[in-house]
């Protein structure tokens, strides 16, 4: 058999992971470890297994959610309040370097596949466990979900407007950051003690921790002491140069120009040089009547023509200025294409669908 070259292959090639996860956080997080070369087996119970088969509409066997986050993985389905099947499980984790799971804390423990059963079969072993509080503390035990630990965490209350209501957003920061990410991160870590000659090691995520460890900004404001009403902070709709303002064909243009060089060539491309000089670097207050007030005139200015004028005017000048694209927009980009980041797919059972590729690129 010819043997495969491990850096083609991927720079986790050779490692082995056990993916007891479901949902979102988790299969995420092994879905990447198996883009970075990993064998990742995915183990789900006899019965309906992963939630995610049937969240959404089902096309033969699965969803497309299920399909966007379990790309090469092996399935392997074990009942594991089963002595025989668990059993057939201890004998797996003898020979792989990760366990990942997502249940609650004890669950695993009332299995008899906790840490210290797992890591007595396998020292090396790296066990990393996801859960929505953490393995310990007063919420430990509750069941929650994105909106929940965002909430928590004091994210949510942050991406508000005006009006001081919170948006949902469809990027599950919780989930994503929190979860799969931290996941990541922990895991990687962990593999790395161990190739140095440590031991095997539990990784302990909290999804609620994680988004509190990344709030960054709202952090500053509060040791500042300078906190802003919703939808008035630097980054947060309070100063013009910062922005999202509505086209003629109710589509929105994104200016970042928070530097006063993009600042100022911004307005040159509006035709509005005035308002170069009314700027947050130069003593504009951030949230304040004036921010307010270029505000206001920025949102007439772009009313008055479509997204592609915009767009098209905008291209040639670097100074932070884009097109909010939607999701099916953004597939056929050509900075994603060019990025190789996009792909149609072919699933056994779905048929050809969009496909995301890992976004760390390596070198070969």
């Amino acid at each position: 058999m010819k043997q495969t070259d491990p850096v083609a292959a991927g720079p986790l090639a050779g490692i082995r992971v056990l993916d007891l996860t479901r949902l979102l956080p988790g299969p995420v997080a092994t879905m990447h470890l198996a883009e970075m070369g990993a064998e990742v087996v995915k183990i789900e119970d006899p019965g309906a297994g992963d939630y995610a088969r049937s969240m959404g509409p089902v096309r033969n066997e699965v969803t497309q959610f299920f399909v966007a986050v379990n790309r090469g993985k092996r399935m392997l389905r074990l009942d594991l309040k089963d002595a025989r099947q668990r059993d057939e499980l201890l004998a797996m984790v003898e020979r792989a370097d990760v366990l990942v799971e997502s249940f609650r804390p004890g669950v695993m423990e009332r299995l008899g596949l906790g840490w210290e059963a797992l890591r007595a079969r396998n020292p090396k072993l790296v066990m990393c466990a996801i859960s929505g509080y953490g393995q310990d503390g007063p919420f430990a035990h509750l069941a929650g979900h994105d909106i929940n630990y965002i909430g928590y965490a004091g994210m949510l209350a942050e991406n508000a407007g005006p009006d001081g209501t919170p948006a949902l957003p469809n990027l599950q920061v919780g989930d994503l950051l929190g979860g799969a990410q931290s996941a990541l991160e922990g895991i990687l870590a962990a593999l790395v003690a161990v190739k140095m000659g440590g031991p095997g090691r539990f990784v302990d995520i909290s999804m609620t921790d994680a988004v509190l460890a990344h709030n960054i900004m709202p952090l500053v404001a509060v040791n500042n002491a300078e906190a802003k009403a919703p939808g008035r902070d630097l980054l947060t709709g309070g100063v013009p140069c910062y922005n999202v303002y509505r086209t003629l064909d109710g589509r929105f243009m994104a200016v970042g120009a928070l530097e006063l060089k993009f600042w100022q060539q911004c307005c040159d491309v509006l035709g509005r040089p005035d308002l170069a000089s009314r700027h947050w670097q130069l003593g504009q207050e951030v949230g304040g009547a004036d921010a307010l007030a270029v505000k206001a005139e920025l949102d007439a200015i772009f009313g008055a023509a479509p997204l592609a004028h915009w767009t098209e005017k905008f291209a040639a000048h670097d100074c932070c200025v884009s097109p909010v694209l939607h999701c099916a927009e953004a597939l056929r980009h050509p900075l994603f294409q060019a990025r190789r980041m996009v792909a149609q797919a072919e699933h056994p059972t779905e048929g050809a669908h969009w496909a995301l590729a890992h976004p760390v690129k390596f070198s070969f």
